[in-house]
């Protein structure tokens, strides 16, 4: 686990360096959008309560002044299988095969390097959402099994790398994250890698219609001052 920290924090500096030189000419004054579909996998002791399933993401890439740097928020659902540790007081079973979910905004900052049409970037930021884990609740009279949700809110730190490459309209991009819970699962640490493949399309113009609309003057691409 601390090697994967080291290695994330190294490229991360890396990227910090790299962007400072350079012109960006692909990300100036833009807002993209990125859909991702992929996995969480479990890493550590995480792996003995949680085992990984197709989850997705969403989210924002918003250029700041120097286009090398950007806000990443975004919208993560992570799906696992889930097998029940330790038994829960308010219910007279444990849950052998079924499913948890993590809902995780993260608030992330990055930094960016143009390669022509192919992008490099890193980002880390906080992240707070909910952990969606199953109970299991056995009406013995009536022969009824009926699963419960249990809600709890998470504070996590989600930090990654990534690549896209621009076709004609869109990027096709991956990332791999690390992103670590300060809550517990069945009063185990919860830490997670994150692999994301989608796709990244501008919606600039769609922006500069909402700033248009709540009436505020000037615009993201700048076209109106």
């Amino acid at each position: 686990m601390k090697r994967i920290l080291a290695t994330t924090f190294c490229l991360f500096l890396c990227f910090s360096v790299f962007a400072q030189t350079g012109v960006d000419t692909l990300h100036f004054r833009k807002v993209y959008y990125f859909g991702g579909t992929g996995m969480g996998f479990p890493m550590g002791k995480t792996k003995d309560v949680l085992s990984p399933k197709f989850s997705g993401s969403l989210g924002l890439d918003i250029s700041l002044k120097n286009p090398k740097y950007y806000l990443y928020p975004a919208l993560y659902t992570l799906s696992f299988d889930y097998k029940q540790k330790i038994q829960d007081n308010q219910y007279a079973f444990k849950v052998e095969d079924a499913n948890a979910n993590f809902y995780t905004l993260s608030l992330a900052g990055g930094v960016r390097k143009q390669l022509r049409l192919l992008n490099a970037y890193a980002y880390a930021g906080p992240g707070f959402g909910f952990l969606v884990e199953p109970r299991v609740h056995v009406d013995a009279v009536n022969n009824i099994a009926q699963i419960d949700n249990k809600k709890k809110f998470s504070f996590s730190g989600k930090l990654g790398v990534g690549a896209d490459y621009r076709f004609n309209g869109f990027f096709l991009g991956m990332e791999i994250g690390y992103l670590h819970s300060f809550n517990k699962i069945q009063e185990t640490p919860i830490n997670i890698m994150t692999i994301m493949v989608g796709l990244k399309s501008d919606i600039t113009g769609l922006g500069d219609k909402v700033i248009k609309v709540i009436g505020v003057d000037g615009s993201i691409s700048g076209k109106e001052k």
